[in-house]
């Protein structure tokens, strides 16, 4: 995730981007940088580090009286950009924006270009020169090769050779008085103020200066002058877009005219967890992790074991990823909480790979872990969200999840994408050490890539019947979450959601260890949600099903699209999309985190900030 601001106006810019970023920097934080033009020049700043490491550089470019400083001064032109690393090292040189061979064409973009190498191969044969690691630069280069005296034409005919999911903005120095943009499943929308249009990758970014914002749909161009935008489609045919008036007031701004800001991240999930695949599923025959420090390929093809250590969320995550690498590539895997496996003197050593997964990278339990596995000779891996946090410090090689900046406390966006972070690890296992069929690994990959298309159609879906479900069971004091084998994992993620956010009593069970105890606690007030899913034991789940009937129990099921047969053993079935079933947790657990919230709004509760919880635990 990244964010992207572009101004034409009539004010000087440079403030105004800088403005505008600050606002988007959840979007991206390891650099920034801004280009304006001036006097048909093109001049850029760019810095390593948050915005401040930015606002520095423009600081003494302008102690200097430098290019940009100069420029910026009478500029009303102008792109900004936060990064969110993808592709490339955390460098100046791979900080945007990016430009063509003669700096007159410069683009900023969030979003991977997965056919960027056959792109920079030949584009670089053509003569280009670049100068970075990233994808994003091919854009530059490429919207340069097809500009003559038209960057709207020049933008489309680019577009049309781009694969991947991403928005970015252009300029050029020959025409100074406009931008243009393209929008392929990322965000991008237009600010109309007087005499000033504004392009950026959220509202927040000019909600200080206009309330106006015109709507820019997927496969659709933009071109933005002072007076105003004009929108084509891909074929260059021209569209109307209403102007419509919002009513944001800044904290819903921040929370991107959602009422919480759990909410707003439940609904980036498919953005953040395209983020998370795209760019590391670009082969159809397998996955590319990148590079992950001494956690290389001829340690994964040797190691002889792997052991997971997470709290919390992670340790869900963790889960899925254990029934992952032992189902696709055969390697025994050993799950463990942190707080426990610091503490009970584990066996663990050469050969083995251990992988803490934190979404903070600085959670105390699961940074001793780590320690404690690398000091007796284990190698370690970290699975974080946060770079340049302690995780990646104390570890051999690191995996990034790319979620974005998660401010409610109970994590949803942030559990998504370590799941895929895993499936991802999962995957390069199996095809490094030759465990899957190659027929099967494309269909594992093909199913991957289409995760983020499956999570925006579910939440879209399951709003209205989760809400329905809410309204029945709020005042409930006590459920009961039971699933087998991956559905274990969604049905303890599920409960934990419940208890964070709403406060009642739940307990979440391996579904054949019900009669072992929990069954116990099920009368005619108790809603059992069952987790059933496509599965190899989804006959045993059905019986289970039967067993909480028999008790009277209200069952609420999470079903794949498709099965005709648990909805007759349930009260309420959600359905989600079919999928591989060893890929249905990722979607079984989304209407599991909306019905935490609908329960808890009913419940009048502040689900950002729950009683007694801290979004990073760093201490014991």
């Amino acid at each position: 995730m990244c964010g992207i601001v572009g101004y034409v106006g009539h004010r000087p810019v440079q403030d105004l981007l800088l403005a505008g970023l600050e606002k988007l920097e959840y979007r991206g934080y390891d650099s920034a940088g801004i280009s304006v033009i001036c006097d048909g020049l093109v001049d850029s700043v760019r810095a390593v580090g948050n915005l401040s490491a930015l606002r520095d550089a423009v600081a003494a470019r302008e102690d200097g009286d430098g290019g940009v400083a100069v420029a910026a001064r009478v500029a009303t032109v102008g792109i900004g950009h936060t990064r969110w690393a993808t592709h490339g090292r955390v460098s100046e040189a791979n900080a945007h924006p990016h430009f063509d061979t003669e700096s007159t064409v410069h683009i900023v973009l969030n979003g991977i270009v997965e056919n960027h190498l056959a792109l920079r191969e030949r584009l670089a044969a053509e003569g280009c020169v670049f100068t970075s690691e990233t994808d994003a630069e091919v854009v530059a280069h490429l919207v340069s090769r097809h500009h003559h005296d038209d960057l709207s034409e020049a933008v489309r005919l680019a577009y049309n050779e781009l694969q991947g999911h991403y928005a970015f903005v252009a300029l050029a120095g020959d025409e100074p008085e406009r931008l243009v943009g393209a929008r392929k499943e990322c965000p991008l929308i237009v600010g109309r103020g007087e005499g000033e249009t504004f392009l950026a990758s959220a509202i927040p970014a000019f909600l200080r200066d206009t309330r106006r914002v015109q709507y820019i749909d997927n496969g659709e161009i933009v071109t933005i002058g002072r007076d105003g935008a004009t929108f084509q489609n891909a074929a260059g045919e021209p569209l109307d877009r209403e102007i419509v008036e919002i009513d944001w007031d800044a904290d819903t701004a921040e929370k991107g005219g959602f009422e919480t800001f759990m909410l707003k991240e439940i609904h980036e999930q498919a953005d953040a967890l395209a983020e998370t695949i795209f760019d590391r599923t670009v082969r159809e025959d397998g996955v590319d992790v990148g590079e992950m420090g001494a956690v290389d390929d001829q340690l994964l093809r040797s190691l002889r074991r792997i052991v997971i250590v997470a709290c919390g969320t992670s340790y869900h995550a963790g889960l899925v990823g254990r029934y992952a690498i032992e189902e696709w590539a055969r390697v025994p895997v050993e799950m463990d909480i942190a707080s426990e496996y610091r503490y009970r003197n584990p066996v663990v050593g050469p050969g083995d790979l251990v992988v803490g997964i934190s979404q903070s990278g600085e959670t105390a339990d699961t940074l001793a872990a780590m320690r404690l596995a690398r000091e007796r000779g284990a190698t370690v891996l970290a699975v974080t969200n946060v770079m340049g946090s302690q995780a990646t410090r104390d570890s051999d090689g690191t995996l990034f999840t790319r979620a974005g900046l998660e401010i409610g406390v109970a994590a949803t966006k942030t559990f998504v994408c370590q799941v895929a972070a895993m499936y991802l690890l999962a995957l390069r296992l199996a095809e490094l050490r030759g465990t899957l069929p190659t027929e099967r690994l494309r269909a594992l990959v093909a199913g991957l890539k289409q995760l983020p298309h499956h999570v925006g159609e579910l939440i879209a879906r399951v709003d209205q019947p989760v809400r329905a479900i809410a309204a029945e069971h709020w005042e409930s004091s006590f459920f009961l979450y039971l699933g087998r084998h991956v559905g274990l994992p969604v049905a303890l993620e599920g409960a934990l959601k419940l208890k964070e956010i709403s406060y009642i009593a739940t307990d979440a069970y391996a579904a054949g260890e019900m009669k072992h105890g929990p069954i116990a606690l099920l009368d005619e007030s108790t809603p059992v949600v069952c987790v059933a899913t496509d599965s190899p034991v989804l006959e045993k789940v059905v019986s289970n099903m039967q067993e909480v009937r028999a008790r009277g129990a209200h069952v609420i099921a999470v079903a794949s699209d498709g099965n005709e047969e648990i909805p007759g053993q349930a009260e309420r079935t959600i359905a989600i999309p079919r999928t591989d079933w060893m890929l249905q947790p990722m979607l079984a657990v989304i209407p599991l985190q909306l019905l935490a919230y609908r329960i808890a709004r009913h419940r009048g509760l502040n689900v950002d900030q729950p009683r007694n919880l801290a979004k990073t635990v760093t201490v014991e």
